[in-house]
């Protein structure tokens, strides 16, 4: 008697092994679409990597008028530049790699039909590519910090664990967000809302002490947060309060995996609907 072998495809639920295999597999083509983004965001530009030290160094003085010299916001006796210098750095890469992670699939409906590939690649391209303009931006904390004479301290041996940390909101709320805009094309225009009200819900123009104390625990459940106050503690030499940041970073590990757990949902239906 003859047997017929049957070969059945199935929709994988869930994240397993594999899914991260497949991701290592696809790695050339992951640097390429990383390098094709760095390559592209300055390309035909006067200026070129410059604009990663302009683009913070402008808002960093346009709050230090506003926010240090006419609103008089307390800083604990810092100076306003180096208090805001800080913080702005790693919220420029959370915005910006939030903002383009979160739209990388609509933006690449054409590619996505003609081949296959981990669709995951995508909204991760923007948050590793945008690493290279922070890299460079840190020359504005280097600066100041030599500037205002601040000395470094043990603490800054934890700046690598705040930076992964900082990495991981973008890699969630992307994730969240691309799976979103492949059915709701709102999300492009409700990004640009969200934002301008995050950084006004983290302590990038304030500091996190001025909220009130039965406020604090719901307020450090943000996760740029435990960010913010991180660099800060680590640069300035600042007690680190992990009230603030343990709360933040349980909140962006849950926003991480549940964001890859719903790509992963919506990743069997993302050439179809798109």
């Amino acid at each position: 008697m003859n047997t017929i072998n049957r070969t059945v495809i199935e929709t994988a639920e869930g994240w397993r092994v594999k899914d991260l295999e497949e991701i290592k597999e696809y790695r050339d083509l992951f640097y390429f679409l990383v390098w094709r983004n760095i390559k592209a965001l300055y390309a035909q530009t006067i200026m070129g990597f410059s604009w990663a030290i302009l683009e913070p160094l402008i808002q960093i003085v346009i709050f230090t008028i506003i926010f240090g010299n006419v609103a008089k916001v307390a800083t604990n006796g810092m100076p306003y530049f180096l208090f805001v210098s800080v913080a702005v750095i790693p919220w420029t890469y959370m915005s910006s790699a939030m903002s383009e992670s979160s739209m990388s699939l609509v933006g690449s409906r054409g590619m996505l039909g003609k081949v296959y590939f981990p669709r995951i690649i995508y909204p991760l391209t923007p948050i590793l590519s945008k690493l290279v303009d922070f890299g460079i931006s840190l020359l504005i904390i280097v600066v100041v910090l030599i500037y205002y004479n601040v000395p470094l301290t043990i603490n800054v041996l934890l700046l690598p664990v705040f930076m992964i940390f900082m990495i991981t909101i973008p890699i969630g709320v992307g994730l969240w967000l691309s799976s979103l805009a492949i059915r709701f094309r709102d999300v492009k225009f409700a990004m640009q809302f969200f934002i301008r009200m995050l950084m006004y819900t983290a302590p990038v123009v304030y500091a996190a002490s001025s909220i009130p104390d039965q406020y604090r625990f719901y307020y450090s459940l943000n996760p740029l947060v435990g960010v913010i106050e991180g660099f800060r503690s680590c640069l300035l030499g600042q007690e680190i309060h992990w009230e603030y940041i343990l709360p933040g970073a349980i909140v962006s590990f849950l926003i991480m995996i549940t964001g890859a757990i719903y790509f992963k949902h919506m990743e069997r239906i993302v050439v179809d609907v798109i």
